[in-house]
């Protein structure tokens, strides 16, 4: 596991770390796991840690005798900390009863996103993200070594990557390459499954007086955060002030958590009457989308905060079903590269 003490679950759900397993018969990643939780709870007495096991085989039995010597090197007030749950499909055993839905809500996300086939995917569109930035500003080709460390993979999976986007890439030299047109087939394929890629979640004022997005910025502004940027429409309108759009319906930010530690805790500091809401056609005030590539393209905004860049603020636009100021963002965007040329 490398140093314990740099450890860090998959994600953080206000008090609670939440490590994610798929254990099928073998106990050697599960302990690694209940070991390395209690090492991030070591450092942490007011936090608990959930480990999760997915789809397991495991007895209920062998489980127990794993906790019960898990308890001989691990100390009580640790494993009193120490939650282990097991499920699938959205149905989880031996969950606290103080957790309710928003944190189902949390968990489910958490366990899609943890899957290997959408870790390969997500590893994909960042890659096309990153080629899309770089062509939109007019930027030189990158190399391989430069494109996998801005997106945080591996050297086979940008290969792999850039041969699935072979008709839309050029090469300038033997080591740096670029899309030459905007790729509109996978543009769509992004857009079709953007939710699930960025990790959306929705918030809503269950009840009370509902702050505006700007009430809700001013309030953001005063949070401190470095790793949260402006996108939507507040964003597209940095870049292209002359956006035909009257008002601004939500406030969308971009959350940059490489390295699998999300958290949303801020969102209760924002506002404390904003919930989750699970359908996209429900009403939004807040939309958070997570950003987890290495490099987050963030540009510093005068009065604190960042910005998201142009194009997660064009997917925001496209979440929100503003397809019209999506179309002509867009064709603003690819008139100032062109300027740029």
């Amino acid at each position: 596991m490398g140093n314990e003490r740099d450890y860090s679950p998959d994600g953080q759900w206000q008090d609670i770390g939440v490590e994610v397993k798929r254990v099928t018969h073998g106990f050697r990643n599960l302990r690694a796991s209940l070991l390395g939780l209690a090492y991030w709870l070591a450092d942490r007495p007011e936090n608990r840690a959930l480990l999760l096991l997915l789809d397991s085989r495991i007895t209920e039995k062998r489980l127990q005798n794993e906790r019960e010597l898990a308890s001989r090197v691990i100390s009580p007030e640790i494993m009193s900390r120490l939650i282990i749950a097991s499920g699938g499909g959205g149905r989880y055993v031996g969950l606290p009863q103080d957790l309710g839905d928003d944190f189902r809500l949390w968990l489910n996300q958490l366990v899609s996103k943890e899957s290997p086939k959408c870790k390969s995917r997500d590893s994909y569109y960042a890659i096309l993200q990153i080629l899309l930035h770089e062509w939109l500003l007019g930027k030189a080709p990158l190399t391989r070594r430069a494109l996998g460390s801005m997106a945080g993979c591996s050297y086979p999976t940008v290969a792999a990557a850039l041969h699935r986007l072979g008709p839309y890439l050029g090469q300038r030299s033997s080591r740096g390459v670029e899309l030459t047109h905007f790729p509109g087939s996978e543009w769509e394929r992004m857009l079709a499954v953007s939710d699930r890629i960025r990790e959306t979640t929705r918030f809503a004022v269950a009840s009370g007086e509902v702050r505006s997005p700007e009430a809700h910025l001013k309030r953001l502004m005063q949070l401190g955060l470095d790793n949260v940027a402006i996108g939507g429409v507040l964003g597209a309108r940095h870049y292209y002030s002359d956006l035909d759009l009257v008002g601004t319906p939500r406030l969308d930010l971009s959350l940059h958590c490489p390295g699998n530690r999300a958290g949303l805790e801020f969102i209760q500091k924002l506002d404390p009457a904003l919930r989750p809401v699970e359908s996209a056609l429900d009403a939004a005030n807040v939309v958070v989308h997570v950003v987890r590539r290495a490099e987050a393209f963030f540009v510093p905004r005068e009065g604190g905060l960042q910005w998201a860049d142009p194009v997660e603020c064009l997917m925001d636009l496209h979440e929100a079903h503003l397809e019209r100021q999506a179309k002509e963002f867009l064709g603003a965007l690819e008139a100032q590269r062109a300027r740029r040329l």
